[in-house]
């Protein structure tokens, strides 16, 4: 078997982080600020996220006046929000330090409750020793009065340079819609850097400047994103009798010139005043992949192998 290490250290412009390790693939967070799991990668390679070293994507202004003022950075990496979407509720600036501590094979951060938004997050990952697997625990707690409706909102942030793949819905339906399409303001559907297949969504990143986002009922409850031959699959849970945010998605997928992201979201529904909602992602990490994203039926038949192991 092999050794697992867990240990703090600093990670260059992000200052005190944890890391996990198998020897295999190295995942760093952010302890002086988030959570952010910062870095995910095998050993001495690339990190598969994105990272704002130079601080370059933020919000700031008047909105923020009502949660004590500040600016929420995206930093990168992967973090943890409340859905639907809402400033300045789902970007309260998380730049507060993180306890953290070891359980299993990983380990648990947990920044301070929110005082605004009366909200409390938890991340917890744990990796398995013999590969490149890890599993994501997202929870949320409500330290509130009273109810308060969301979803827990899961976002990976992408390097650039790759493309994302996202399953179409199958579900035979006979005279009923199977597949939900949601669309943002800024999106236009004969962009460059999308295309509709009829088994694949793929968005590719690139400088083009204009934003575009998407979101959908992936019922398959997988994304991929493909870069520099490594190929990372995210994986989690679809219920077909849930309800979801944003016109029932479970799914969505930001880009812009500096990044994508790859987001899953659980159910939304009234969490009562001390409970906690949960949302868990499993992440696999596949290097020197070889993908056909030319052909829909080579592609199916490429990834699936990657999916069932």
């Amino acid at each position: 078997m092999a050794e697992l290490c867990v240990r703090p250290i600093v990670y260059g412009k992000f200052g005190k982080c944890v890391e996990v390790t198998n020897g295999i693939v190295q995942l760093i967070a952010t302890v002086e600020f988030g959570p952010r799991i910062i870095r995910f990668g095998f050993i001495d390679g690339d990190n598969i996220f994105f990272e704002d070293t130079e601080r370059q994507f933020k919000e700031t202004g008047e909105d923020f006046s009502a949660v004590g003022g500040g600016e929420w950075h995206i930093y990168g990496g992967h973090r943890l929000w409340t859905s639907p979407e809402s400033v300045p509720r789902t970007t309260y600036p998380d730049n507060g330090p993180v306890q953290w501590r070891t359980a299993g094979n990983g380990i648990v951060l947990t920044p301070d409750a929110e005082t605004w938004t009366h909200v409390q997050k938890e991340i917890e990952v744990q990796m398995n020793p013999e590969n490149g697997e890890v599993t994501i625990y997202h929870r949320i707690t409500n330290t509130g009065a009273w109810p308060v409706m969301f979803a827990p909102w899961a976002l990976s942030v992408m390097a650039e340079g790759g493309k994302a793949i996202i399953p179409q819905a199958k579900r035979e339906t006979l005279t009923l819609p199977n597949r939900v399409l949601a669309l943002w303001p800024e999106s236009q559907m004969n962009d460059h850097r999308v295309y509709w297949g009829d088994r694949f969504i793929l968005l590719q990143q690139d400088e083009t400047s204009k934003p575009f986002k998407f979101g959908t009922n992936n019922e398959e409850g997988w994304a991929a994103y493909f870069n520099k031959g490594h190929l990372f699959i995210k994986t989690y849970h679809h219920d077909v009798h849930a309800a979801y945010p944003d016109y029932g998605v479970s799914f969505e997928c930001y880009t812009n010139h500096l990044f994508l992201e790859l987001e899953t979201l659980g159910e939304l529904k009234s969490v009562a005043p001390r409970e906690t909602v949960s949302h868990t992602e499993s992440w696999k990490l596949i290097g020197n992949a070889s993908l056909s994203l030319d052909n829909e039926n080579e592609l199916e038949s490429a990834i699936r192998p990657y999916l069932d192991n």
